[in-house]
């Protein structure tokens, strides 16, 4: 019952295993409005499943999760008080992810960016395939990383790598995000489902409750800092999402061109 009134993502059961699944396939599964307002509670939900111990995410289709929808964007550009919204639903999704007891696995079955990075990034444990780019080109789009990117990349890869792909907006095959740290494992698009049912299986026939409140104990730590900083990356992303050059991002993006940036 907890989980009929979504729209925008699915799902099944495999014993007491939660498989979460983004469903916006034609899209990347790109976050709209509606998306980020499911994303806001789902993992809330997910903590109070009485049917499931362990939760895997992952995304429909060729993607796990292409960050935000461009019309979404355009819209908070036109009326600037939606992101009032947005940056309160940015919040809940971070702090419910690291709020839910439960281990969450990240399958990251195709690229994660954007939000989707940061999304698979806060989870417990993340499998990619090897075929998929994770990233975070929020500047890439003229917008700040302030969904929760700034706070999680640097926890993963310190402050020196995390300031290398936030400020370029770079995207790395999963190979060297696992090389480096940001991931825990890289694998063939066929050995992916495998190797991510293994693992939940091998959690789920262990002590659960002492693996759920490890994660909690190991988590105190990120949800301090998450705490401490997501209020300021979330105003400096409001104040570039007035910037010109965030239209002029959206702008390329639909006149599939490059992006002409002026500081502005």
């Amino acid at each position: 019952m907890l989980f009929d009134k979504y729209q925008t993502m699915t799902f099944t059961r495999r014993e007491r295993i939660l498989y979460v699944t983004f469903n916006r396939p034609e899209k990347l599964n790109a976050v709209d409005e509606l998306m980020h307002e499911e994303l806001a509670q789902v993992f809330t939900d997910c903590s109070r499943d009485s049917l499931s111990d362990l939760v895997v995410l992952t995304g429909a289709g060729r993607a796990f999760c292409a960050g935000g929808d461009i019309q979404w964007m355009q819209d908070a550009i036109d009326v600037p008080s939606r992101f009032e919204k947005t940056a309160r639903e940015a919040k809940q999704i971070v702090s419910s992810l690291l709020d839910c007891e439960k281990p969450v696995i990240a399958k990251v079955n195709g690229h994660a960016t954007g939000l989707g990075a940061t999304l698979a990034l806060f989870c417990d444990v993340i499998f990619a395939c090897s075929k998929a780019r994770i990233g975070d080109p929020h500047v890439s789009v003229g917008l700040v990383a302030g969904d929760g990117g700034a706070v999680i990349w640097p926890q993963l890869i310190g402050y020196a790598r995390a300031k290398e792909y936030l400020l370029t907006g770079d995207l790395l095959t999963a190979e060297k995000a696992a090389a480096i740290g940001l991931i825990n494992h890289s694998l063939p698009a066929e050995e992916l489902d495998r190797a991510v049912d293994a693992f939940a299986d091998r959690l789920n026939t262990g002590a659960i409750k002492a693996i759920r409140w490890t994660k909690m104990a190991t988590n105190i730590g990120l949800k301090q800092l998450a705490h401490s900083a997501m209020d300021a990356c979330l105003a400096y992303e409001a104040l570039s999402n007035v910037t010109r050059d965030h239209q002029e991002a959206i702008n390329a993006f639909r006149e599939k061109r490059a992006a002409v940036f002026t500081g502005e």
